[in-house]
């Protein structure tokens, strides 16, 4: 895979919020990564006293920072168009280790939940109350095949990026704290692919998760990207949503 966009490939991105890279990550490191999670878990099991908390910040506690999962941003591709994008990156030295398990409701229908922007606090998912913990880019690995919608899809809101910076530059980035801006979002789309997949979402873009309908757990691994300068740039970042992709400022109208 090509370790930087074309021109196409990054205006789409400046309009859409997203990114997919098809087979970003080989089938080799994809499987290291399952074995190592799906290890895991049949030794140590899962405490359903904390699912809550595993299903919004990570499962397999610990296992986040071994580079079997670390090298599926940093021993590949995505991580040479991250910088090319983004320039100056913290290093990444975890993962959260997201599982879908199929609905035991036979009866469920189909639903994609309400979109939100991460970092925002909620009671298990350790973000500090009264705070906004933002961040430059989200990047998702797909670790299993996802041929059909509501099988536990990545889902994001297109375009939904611009629509949060406008309405940021005009209430201020701490409206956050508030909840999700009231406004009007497009349809969602669901991701579906290949394992080995990859996304690259902008940190405004909305996004959710819809409910898994299919047989199989649906295994994927998020990582948050940060630019050096992130703590000086934090409330720009809301308003001005380029300022920390300097590898975007050629096609981005300023």
């Amino acid at each position: 895979m090509q370790a930087e966009l074309t021109a196409e490939q990054k205006r789409a991105f400046v309009e859409q919020g997203f990114i997919k890279l098809p087979g970003a990550v080989s089938a080799e490191l994809v499987a290291r990564a399952r074995r190592a999670i799906n290890g895991y878990i049949g030794d140590k099991g899962i405490d359903p006293t904390e699912l809550t908390k595993y299903r919004v910040q990570s499962y397999c506690p610990g296992l986040g920072g071994d580079p079997i999962i670390t090298d599926l941003y940093n021993a590949t591709p995505i991580r040479q168009i991250a910088e090319s994008l983004i320039g100056s990156v913290r290093p990444v030295g975890g993962g959260q280790i997201a599982l879908r398990f199929p609905s035991p409701d036979f009866a469920a229908t189909p639903k994609v939940s309400g979109p939100h922007i991460d970092g925002m606090y909620s009671p298990t998912n350790g973000v500090k109350e009264g705070t906004i913990g933002n961040f430059t880019a989200l990047v998702g690995v797909f670790l299993s095949d996802l041929p059909e919608p509501f099988a536990g899809n990545f889902a994001v809101w297109p375009g939904s990026h611009t629509l949060h910076e406008g309405y940021f530059r005009e209430r201020g980035p701490q409206s956050l704290l508030e909840g999700m801006p009231p406004i009007t979002l497009p349809a969602p789309e669901q991701f579906t692919g290949q394992a080995g997949d990859a996304v690259i979402a902008h940190y405004l873009l909305g996004h959710s998760i819809a409910n898994n309908l299919s047989p199989n757990v649906r295994y994927a691994i998020f990582f948050r990207l940060t630019h050096t300068d992130h703590e000086q740039l934090k409330w720009e970042s809301m308003t001005d949503a380029w300022v920390e992709w300097p590898g975007l400022h050629d096609v981005v109208s300023r």
